[in-house]
This record gives structure tokens, C-alpha cells and sequence, in this order.
């Protein structure tokens, strides 16, 4: 199947959905080749022989996505006809290299730029384009055979009322073997993929501590306002009739609601460091109060410069407290550091690193950044991109992405950290309802994330890690349900 695209170059503007066969790969240096008998791929930009080879002349800029090079010699799996020399098995004439990479922050299109938040700047990882590439397997979950029913755990009966009342009987993975845990005051680490059940896992225990110790309060840490938000949601279905009255605390938002509600010595606190650490420091959070605190999307927060924020909240809390990490990477080097806050914890890894086998993944190549908005266009016009996640780098392109593809007819909008508190409340709720077909984000704003039907997940700028990419796909594919996403290399 072809289709023309709607730059119109003729013949040479046709990117086709084809079929192909793939050869065997090498692997060297961390980077996989392919012999020239590679299958193209269903996303593809024009043939770069359209415009002769002054490609090839085209010197690479910092953060951008062509090489320094180009060969016309073999077809790529996933290029349009032309692929370096010495490139990787989808072909390296669009491929990001480290010499097309700077190493003082990126542009637009490319480097180390963040999306929001206060994030320590780390040199991009070098990610092999083969890993964004995986055949979604056919939805058929193998069955996990819990150890235990919700009922069985000694949890508060008015807990496991509003347990029931949601429809739930069988723990998840995670929520099985961490509960567990959590329940005997072990700390926890808790390692699972993204929507598998991470939020209740730790929310049962911890309100069925509260009920236990009606002295103490808990404390919740994310590391964005609409992932606090949404712990808040849930913790509010399960504490149904509980007295356990909760508060958000972001930043972003008025702070006079928030002081008011910490006022009346609310049992659960839920924020983002920065606003927490403000709070702490004016004396409004009495942290010696605090019996149970969860660091969720524990890695996240740690690797994006939330460090010292939380060390200084854990300094200020009782040495005898319980304490639960959640998170669905946790690189080395993050771990060494989760280490020095827990007590003896016991860790939980119920998913590897590798991404959600309900994803059909796949890149689209383009030869230049000419071509990426025109074939992004091209493929929010397909049949099936219902409910699409757009992932950029910056805020300032991810307002720039919204404004050009309204202008092209599309309920779009981007959410970011310069957005006010109540308009990105707005976006994700319209969002989630529907009303919005297309939300264009950071990787700080989508953290954590938990929208129904996401049907792609579109990589406008590649990530900077693999890490990052686990957790941006995750976003789809959720459940039972099949999902695709799209990296524009």
C-alpha cells in the first residue's frame, strides 16, 4: 500500500506501507548491521535519490537526525532506499550519531534539553534504533496464578470493602508479592512495568496502616503534579468512608488551598518535591508525624535532580518510618542511591527492562527535519490514530507542535511545566474524555500518566534514553489492549 505525501514531490513523495524479508544482523560496538537485503519499513519518507546526493553534502547539526553521511548503496528495513556504510541495521543515513550530537544541551529536535522540572543535564545515551523496533505479540497474556486474593491479606475490613467495591479479587503481580511485604512494615521496592498496579500496591498497605495508628500521617512523592493527582484519585476510591482525609500539594497551583487543607492535619499528603521541601521548610508539614512514606516513579525523581530535595525530607523524619519505592526502571546507579534511604528493603521485580509485548513498535525515517512535520501529519491522518501522544523535547516545541497542527484542523494541545495548573488539569481531562485527539507532552509533564485507550505514542524527538522510552510507550498498549508506537529517527 502507497500513499503520497503532502509535501507532493511527485513520484519520489510516495512512502510506501510495504512487506519485506530481514537478514541476518551483527552486533558490534553496541550498534547492529544489517546486510543490504534489509525489509523497508511501513514508515518511511521520500527516496532520498529524489534529490540526487546532495544529501550527502549536508553537513550534520547538533541535535539533528541526519548523519554526515549517506550511501546508495542497499535498502534499509526501515529507510527509504538509502543507508550509510557503516550504519546500523535500519540503516544509518538518518540515524543520530554522536557526531551530529552536541554536548552542551540539544535543540529543538534533539540533545539534552528537558521538558520541565529541575533535572540534572546527562549526556544522551547512545540507543540503537533496532530497540525501537518489536512485532507486538498477539494479546494473549499468560496467567499468573497469584498467591494470594486480596481477602486473603490482613488487611482492615473497611480497606478490603472498597477493594471489593471496585471489582477487584486477584492481586496483580506486583500488588501480590508486595503487600505482602508491606503489610509486616518491610520496606519495599517495588520494580513493575507501567500499568500493572503499582498505585494500589503501595496504597493498601499504607491506608491500612493509618487505620492501625491513627497518630501518624503518610507522605507521597511524584515527580509531577498530574501524577499526584491521579494517586490522589485513586487513593480517594479506596478510602471511601475511611476518615482519612488526603491533600495535594504541587507546584503550579494557589497555595492557600493547600496551606488550608494541611491546616486541618490531613492523614495522607501527597505533592512534588519542590512544593513538599517549600512547605517542610515553613513549618506547615510536620514531618515527625509522618509513619509511611512512597517515593513513586522513584527513579525518575532521583535521576531528574530531585535528589537533594528528598534527602533533606528523609532527614527530617523519624529513623523508625516504612518506606516503599515504585518505579518501572531502576537503573544501577539510582538503585545505589534508593539503598542509602531504606531499611533492610526487599526487592520486588515482577517485569524486565524490556518494553510491553502488547506494543507494536516501529520507526519512521525521515532524511531531514524538513520532513518530520509532513509525515507526522500524514500519519494523524490514518485510520486508527484515535487517541495519539505526541512526545517532544522542550516546552517551547511542544507549544510550537500544538500551534501546527491546529493550524492543520486537529484537536491537538500540549501539556508541559509552564502551563498553569488549572489549564493542564483542563487538557488532561479533555484529554481523557475524548474532546482531545492529540496531546502533544514532555517527558517531565507525561510522567506517570494514566489515560485509558491511548492508541500511539509517537516520538516526535527521539528520547534521550532507553529508560525514557520504556516509560513513554508505556503509556499505550495497556491491559488487554494493543497498542503502537512511533519513533521518527
Amino acid at each position: 500500500m502507497t500513499y503520497t505525501s503532502s509535501s507532493g514531490r511527485g513520484s519520489t513523495g510516495r512512502r510506501s506501507f510495504g512487506q519485506g524479508s530481514s537478514s541476518a544482523s551483527t552486533r558490534q560496538g553496541g550498534a547492529s548491521s544489517r546486510s543490504s537485503e534489509g525489509s523497508r519499513s511501513r514508515y518511511q519518507s521520500s527516496d532520498s535519490s529524489s534529490r540526487g546526493d546532495s544529501s550527502s553534502s549536508r553537513p550534520a547539526r547538533s541535535g539533528g537526525f541526519s548523519s554526515s553521511s549517506r550511501s546508495s548503496e542497499g535498502s534499509s528495513r526501515f529507510s527509504g532506499g538509502s543507508r550509510s556504510s557503516g550504519g546500523s541495521r535500519f540503516g544509518g543515513g538518518s540515524s543520530r550519531s554522536s557526531s551530529s550530537r552536541s554536548s552542551g544541551g540539544g535543540s529543538r529536535f534533539g540533545g539534552n534539553s528537558s521538558g520541565g522540572g529541575r533535572r540534572r543535564k546527562q549526556a544522551p545515551e547512545r540507543i540503537d534504533v533496532s530497540l525501537f523496533v518489536n512485532k507486538a505479540e498477539k494479546v494473549v497474556h499468560e496467567i499468573y496464578t497469584p498467591k494470594h486474593k486480596f481477602s486473603d491479606f490482613p488487611i482492615d475490613e473497611r480497606v478490603l470493602t472498597n477493594i471489593m467495591a471496585k471489582g477487584y479479587e486477584n492481586p496483580s503481580p506486583i500488588q501480590d508479592q508486595a503487600i505482602a511485604y508491606a503489610l509486616k512494615g518491610t520496606d519495599v521496592i517495588g520494580l513493575a512495568n507501567t500499568g500493572t498496579g503499582k498505585t494500589a500496591a503501595f496504597l493498601i498497605p499504607l491506608l491500612h496502616r493509618l487505620l492501625q495508628d491513627p497518630k501518624k500521617q503518610a507522605l507521597v512523592i511524584a515527580p509531577t503534579r498530574e501524577l499526584a493527582m491521579q494517586i490522589e484519585k485513586e487513593c480517594f476510591e479506596f478510602a471511601k468512608n475511611l476518615n482519612l482525609p488526603s491533600v495535594v500539594c504541587v507546584g503550579g497551583a494557589g497555595m492557600y488551598p493547600q496551606l488550608k487543607k494541611l491546616e486541618r492535619n490531613p492523614r495522607i499528603i501527597i505533592g512534588t518535591p519542590g512544593r513538599l521541601l517549600d512547605f517542610v521548610k515553613r513549618g506547615k508539614i510536620k514531618l515527625a508525624n509522618i509513619g509511611t512514606i512512597v517515593l513513586d516513579e522513584a527513579d525518575r525523581m532521583l535521576d531528574m535532580g530531585f535528589i537533594n530535595d528528598i534527602t533533606y525530607i528523609l532527614s527530617q523524619m523519624p529513623k523508625e518510618r516504612h518506606c516503599m519505592l515504585f518505579s518501572a526502571t531502576f537503573p544501577p546507579q539510582i538503585e545505589t542511591l534508593a539503598y542509602d534511604f531504606l531499611q533492610n528493603p526487599v526487592k520486588i521485580a515482577v517485569a524486565s527492562r524490556n518494553t510491553s509485548k502488547n506494543v507494536d513498535q516501529d520507526i519512521v525515517r525521515v532524511s531531514n527535519k524538513s520532513e518530520k512535520f509532513p509525515m507526522l501529519v500524514d500519519l494523524l491522518q490514518k485510520k486508527g490514530f484515535d487517541k495519539v501522544l505526541i512526545f517532544v523535547e522542550t516546552k517551547r516545541f511542544a507549544d510550537e507542535i500544538e500551534s501546527r497542527l491546529q493550524n492543520e484542523n486537529f484537536s491537538a494541545a500540549a501539556m508541559h511545566g509552564d502551563k498553569r495548573h488549572n489549564e493542564r488539569v483542563r487538557t488532561l481531562e479533555s484529554f481523557e474524555r475524548g474532546r482531545i485527539k492529540i496531546l502533544i507532552a514532555t517527558d517531565v509533564a507525561a510522567r506517570g500518566l494514566d489515560v485509558k485507550d491511548i492508541t500511539h505514542v509517537i516520538n516526535y524527538d527521539t528520547p534521550s534514553t532507553y529508560d525514557t522510552y520504556v516509560h513513554r510507550i508505556g503509556r499505550t498498549g495497556r491491559g488487554d489492549k494493543k497498542g503502537v508506537a512511533l519513533t521518527f529517527v
